[in-house]
């Protein structure tokens, strides 16, 4: 055993962030540390039927794969057991006005002659339609396609054509991850109350478990949702809120059953604009999580409620809906002496199609296994943590905001108002040279992890607000090359809508693990 990091680590909270954690660590240092998963219960109800991370379905960012290969499972070992579907995109509907909608893929965009598609488009697209005319995973999403062919699977032949997330099950996911942590040599303790023993210098000494006592760790990871149970109820830390300009404070949900083979199972997220905020729309395989994120100021729970309902059609009738606050900011630090956050500990803000629990954790322990601590438990390295984790959470701030500052709708108070909120840090300075010069060549300092280069700029385009214009050097250039990645967008596009099944069509024949 080396001596010089520390042995045991004790994780509380067995959601899908807890298990995350659990399952990554011992993926990284297998039997050189041990691993405790402490399930903290919730009226009761242990963390795996009632998660410490609001029980939310998970609409992963594009980069999500890289957590699965680092644990060593191929899509086969977790999708089914996840309810899991593919996601190319995020469909913004009525983000630019009633009936419209475009696509936000994760798919890069091409360049002609140094300059991105995007711009070229600005400066004279085929169409009124940019995605299309841009991405290839447009046409996929329009024509209801998934990335990969029949007979194929992500260890197959070669790779799929266009990167793609994940939608996936919250509760599965998180018994399949603390399953293959206990596999591996984990512990996990299904107890009752958690208390939490401070030393004289104010670090964690231990934890006392009902129905298990004293539990002992060297490093204490809270995975306990927005409580913060170690975090903030037990060290004290405070939070840092980003209320002031991200203004959904309430939410409310419901898992519709749905027949998704007459339905068809879309290959994005949908967040579509509402009067008071905006629903959610996450396609699984064997039915629809959907969610109404809205302040308060402008509509009761209640109206939520009918609002979402109306939303998702007869399906819901006799769904019991779920209500809960929308609390978005994030700790002044995340880690603090022998204490690490990871997941709504940490921070959390609105889950606008790309930023659920499980993305934001993956980045989280991909920064934790980096600035693992020795012995001494470094200030650098706790320092290097908290910048990284501050900084993930203030850029997905950044760019949400651009979401209600992009908006091209002004007929509720709801949407007026949001053009008043303040900007958080430099985003007015960014905005004010992104409408000379598009935000591609320049993409912000706190470009969220997980988010193609292109996002910026596509996000701004297709909600209309903020009027874009071409770079100035586009009028001295040849458009040759350009009306050529134009034309194989759309030939390409074409060519895969034929050839490519629908989602549920490759879901239904994909092999499982046990198969």
């Amino acid at each position: 055993m080396n001596t010089q990091t520390p042995e045991k680590v004790v994780i509380v909270g067995a959601g899908v962030a807890g298990s995350m954690t659990a399952a990554y660590l011992k993926a990284a240092f297998r039997d050189r540390i041990s691993v405790t998963l402490v399930d903290l219960p919730a009226d009761g109800v242990p963390d795996e039927d009632k998660g410490e991370d609001e029980d939310e379905d998970e609409s992963t960012l594009g980069d999500f794969g890289q957590f699965f290969d680092f644990l060593g499972l191929a899509e086969e070992d977790w999708m089914p057991a996840c309810d899991a579907t593919y996601k190319l995109a995020v469909r913004f509907q009525d983000w630019s006005g009633t009936g419209r909608h475009f696509y936000l893929p994760f798919e890069p965009v091409r360049e002609a002659d140094g300059f991105p598609l995007t711009e070229w488009w600005l400066h004279g697209g085929p169409s009124a339609r940019f995605d299309r005319d841009c991405f290839v995973a447009a046409w996929l999403c329009d024509a209801g396609r998934g990335p990969w062919p029949v007979g194929d699977t992500a260890a197959g032949a070669g790779a799929a054509p266009l990167p793609y997330g994940y939608h996936c099950a919250a509760r599965p996911l998180a018994r399949l991850l603390a399953g293959y942590a206990v596999d591996r040599g984990a512990r996990r303790l299904a107890g009752g109350a958690v208390g939490v023993r401070l030393d004289a210098r104010g670090w964690i000494e231990c934890l006392v478990v009902e129905g298990h006592g004293e539990v002992a760790g060297d490093l204490f990871v809270d995975c306990t949702g927005e409580r913060g149970l170690l975090l903030h109820q037990a060290l004290k830390v405070p939070r840092l809120s980003y209320q002031d300009t991200l203004p959904g404070d309430g939410v409310v949900t419901l898992r519709v059953p749905a027949d998704m083979r007459a339905r068809g199972i879309p290959p994005y997220t949908t967040v579509c604009a509402q009067g008071a905020g905006w629903i959610w729309t996450v396609p699984l395989s064997d039915r629809i999580g959907t969610g109404y994120a809205y302040a308060g100021e402008y509509c009761t729970p209640e109206e939520a409620e009918r609002t979402l309902r109306e939303y998702a059609g007869p399906e819901a009738a006799g769904v019991p809906a779920r209500h809960g606050r929308l609390v978005s900011g994030r700790s002044q630090e995340a880690w603090r002496h022998n204490c690490v956050a990871v997941g709504p500990p940490a921070g959390r803000v609105e889950p606008l199609g790309t930023t659920g629990v499980a993305s934001f954790a993956h980045h989280a322990l991909e920064q934790l296994v980096r600035h693992f601590p020795g012995a001494d438990f470094s200030p650098r390295l706790r320092d290097g943590y908290n910048v990284a984790v501050a900084r993930s959470l203030d850029g997905a701030r950044e760019f949400l905001t651009l979401h209600y500052q992009g908006a091209a709708r002004d007929d509720t108070q709801y949407w007026r108002d949001t053009k008043t909120r303040p900007l958080p840090g430099r985003i007015a300075e960014h905005l004010s040279r992104w409408r000379v010069l598009p935000p591609y060549a320049e993409p912000s300092p706190l470009h969220p992890r997980g988010l193609p280069r292109h996002a910026y700029a596509s996000l701004l385009i297709g909600t209309g607000a903020v009027p874009l214009r071409p770079p100035a050097a586009l009028s001295l250039v040849d458009d040759t090359v350009a009306r050529k990645e134009f034309a194989a967008v759309r030939d390409l596009g074409r060519a895969l809508t034929e050839a490519l099944p629908t989602p549920y069509e490759y879901i239904a024949r994909r092999p499982s693990a046990s198969g």
